[in-house]
């Protein structure tokens, strides 16, 4: 049955551009996207990663597409013009765009500078406003759709991660006021909400190796599922809610954190 569900997700021929593709869930994205049919374009900061993961799609892909690879830093506007420029000059459209691009810091208010603050909501939501600001006219042009990559920390607080925690609040606010905005004119927009995924996200957060262990372990009480998810578990997810299989979906937050939203401490 599942290999059957799976058959109802096909993405075959839509032009995706994927931020943030050199690593973590953007990187496995790309790859469940290049085998379910997509023509990709990637876009990372770290060149030879970003070569490697397209490769690997190229492989993945049925039809051995090699992807479009663009480097560059998604909080220089120049580079975000220059993603949008030559994806379009290359594919002459764009169905979907996933805005997996993020970074983490640690702090509290007496621990937070302005710098890290900036350097925060710079990442996570000036650029991921000003990519979905410059893709918008050609996403409408093609009734494509867009999924950003949020956070629990989106829809819940937790202490000692507040410019992280207030950036996802605002792309949760950037997913639904866009799926208004953009509904008239037929434009789906939509975000997934993870919990603790393993990536590298939270080490180049900060966290050495056995604080990051420590972190994993407790997911077996900070998780109703009692365990971390994987890359793939939210790819799943950023693939349903950009396929046609969700072709009613707009506006939501779909949390992919086994239970954690829904948890309170007793």
């Amino acid at each position: 049955m599942a290999d059957s569900g799976k058959s109802l997700v096909r993405l075959d021929g839509k032009i995706t551009l994927i931020t943030g593709a050199s690593s973590g869930i953007g990187a496995g994205t790309a790859k469940l996207f290049a085998q379910l049919g997509a023509l990709l374009v990637l876009t990372g900061r770290v060149e030879e990663n970003l070569k490697k993961i397209g490769e690997e799609c190229e492989k993945l892909s049925p039809s051995h597409s090699k992807p479009l690879l663009v480097v560059g830093d998604l909080v220089n506007e120049e580079d975000v013009k220059r993603i949008v420029d030559e994806t379009i000059k290359h594919y002459g459209k764009l169905d979907i765009l996933v805005n997996s691009a993020g970074i983490i810091e640690l702090g509290s208010i007496e621990a937070t500078s302005l710098e890290q603050y900036d350097r925060v909501m710079n990442t996570n939501c000036r650029s991921m406003y000003h990519m979905t600001l410059l893709c918008v006219p050609h996403l409408i042009e093609t009734k494509g759709n867009i999924v950003n990559v949020s956070s629990v920390n989106g829809v819940r607080s937790f202490p000692n991660v507040l410019a992280y925690c207030m950036s996802k609040s605002a792309v949760d606010q950037l997913t639904r006021c866009c799926a208004l905005d953009l509904a008239p004119k037929q434009v789906r927009v939509n975000s997934v909400n993870p919990g603790v995924i393993v990536t590298e996200i939270h080490k180049r957060g900060g966290l050495d190796e056995e604080a990051y262990q420590k972190f994993l372990e407790r997911t077996k009480f900070t998780h109703a599922l009692g365990r971390p998810g994987q890359v793939e578990e939210v790819a799943s997810m950023i693939a349903f809610l950009a396929s046609d299989a969700a072709s009613f979906i707009t506006g939501v937050q779909i949390p992919i954190d086994g239970g954690r939203h829904a948890m309170c401490p007793r």
